[in-house]
This record gives C-alpha cells, sequence and structure tokens, in this order.
C-alpha cells in the first residue's frame, strides 16, 4: 500500500497506520478510505491528495 501526500498541508497518509482521528483503522489503503474523507490536519477532500514517492 502506497502513502499519499496532501498537496495543500503536505500531510501524509500511511496505510498502515490509518487515521485515528476519522476513526479510519490501521490497513486501511487510501483507494478504501470513504469518498468523503478529508485531510485530518487541513479538511481538503481525497482529490488534494496525490501519490508520494
Amino acid at each position: 500500500m502506497k502513502d499519499y501526500k496532501c498537496t495543500v498541508c503536505s500531510y501524509i497518509y500511511r496505510p498502515e497506520r490509518g487515521d485515528r482521528i476519522n476513526d479510519i483503522p490501521k490497513g486501511t489503503s487510501f483507494d478504501d478510505l470513504p469518498e468523503n474523507w478529508k485531510c485530518p490536519r487541513c479538511n481538503q477532500p481525497k482529490m488534494a491528495f496525490v501519490e508520494k514517492e
């Protein structure tokens, strides 16, 4: 599973960590996040994220 970076605030979503602020369990891939999921740091939608190289 790949990490994804917010293009607005540089928050990195790491599947192995999940997102405890939004109740996303560890092991959830970026593609499996709900469509209405938002960046826990700046509240941007999923479309503001790019795959981290």
